[in-house]
């Protein structure tokens, strides 16, 4: 017996490195060094900092894997997995440098593991990081036929004198919330509860609530990365003072975390709901309570500036089509959410 009868195919392995060689390397920035293949990745330090601090970030996709792999698309999960690291790289006012990725699975598919490394190398694009490296893992009899996991890790880098970290936060500042694209990366097993087994008999529906397109097509619509948007605000002056990646836990979870000591939000308006949201809401009877603890309601990340600067905020983002909306305001407290539907935390009279 050889590792092929194992069911590792190691000359198959060699031929997916060789595939996916253009698209990963049309990522690289110029601080790059070396070549795809190798034990390990290679990256210069870019100049022009006095004190740079690196800053990592890693997660996964999560359970919306199994929608990608149901509807045999496999191209938008990669660039969730850069989103949700570079996005959370960003609150900390780093510029992704670049980024690796593991992905295993029971058995090697050339062309559904090539579409995922396309969206993984668009998502690196899109961050302006480059994907320097990654690892196949071929594991036959741990991952059942046609599926696989994926997991990142990013590396960024930011001035010292320029981290966000809660402490630049003040009483009267405002939240800007930045739209979501749909249900990004988060609460994919409640959404697959509701949908039932086979997911292959759900997903293909098309909700009037949508307008058209099926469940498999919204619910895949890849988390919205906000990395060349928020860092163009900050070279431009936007005094920004915190920002948070609003994700598993949403709003309620989040938001607290980019707040000062002794501080609370007090939520003054609404913004657009995707329908998709409703149509979870409706579908599964979920308390509208569970709907924000669970899924980010439309606002995918956000950022806290001074009240004179809400309108240049709003101005800024609209300007790189990503809407905006002022939703909230820091006020004296410990960390409650004040008029947030379903979660209001004032205290009792």
């Amino acid at each position: 017996m050889d590792y092929r009868d194992a069911g590792v195919d190691v000359v198959a392995g060699r031929a997916f490195v060789d595939r996916i060689r253009s698209a990963v390397t049309a990522t690289y920035r110029p601080e790059v060094l070396g070549n795809l293949g190798g034990f390990s990745g290679l990256f210069q330090l870019p100049g022009g900092y006095r004190e740079p601090v690196l800053v990592a970030g890693t997660d996964g996709v999560g359970t919306k894997l199994k929608l990608a792999q149901a509807c045999d698309r496999h191209d938008t999960v990669g660039i969730d997995l850069v989103a949700m690291c570079v996005n959370d790289v960003l609150t900390a006012g780093a510029e992704p440098l670049f980024f690796l990725d593991y992905l295993a699975t029971g058995h090697l598919l050339p062309e559904q593991l090539a579409q995922v490394v396309a969206g993984i190398a668009q998502g690196c694009r899109q961050a302006g990081c480059a994907l320097i490296g990654g690892e196949t893992a071929e594991m036959p009899g741990f991952y059942p036929a046609g599926e696989y996991d994926l997991a990142g890790f990013c590396v960024g880098i930011v001035e010292k004198s320029q981290i966000l970290d809660g402490s630049q936060v003040q009483v009267g500042d405002i939240v800007i919330g930045l739209a979501s694209q749909g249900v990004h990366s988060n609460g994919f097993s409640l959404v697959r509860k509701i949908l039932g087994e086979p997911l292959t008999e759900a997903l293909p529906v098309c909700p009037p609530i949508l307008g058209g397109p099926s469940l498999g097509e919204v619910l895949l619509t890849p988390t919205r990365i906000y990395v060349q948007p928020v860092l163009a605000a900050r070279r431009s002056g936007l005094d920004i003072h915190a920002m948070a990646h609003i994700t598993g836990g949403g709003l309620p979870e989040n938001l607290p975390r980019c707040l000062g000591v002794g501080q609370a939000l007090r939520f003054t308006h609404t913004w657009p709901i995707p329908p998709i949201f409703d149509w979870i809401a409706q579908t599964g009877e979920v308390p509208l309570a569970a709907m924000f603890e669970t899924f980010n309601m439309g606002v995918g990340f956000a950022v806290i500036v001074p009240p004179q600067q809400v309108e240049p905020a709003i101005q800024q983002f609209q300007q790189q089509q990503i809407d905006a909306f002022a939703i909230a305001e820091v006020i004296p407290g410990n960390g409650e959410l004040v008029g947030l539907p379903g979660i209001d935390q004032s205290p009792s009279p």
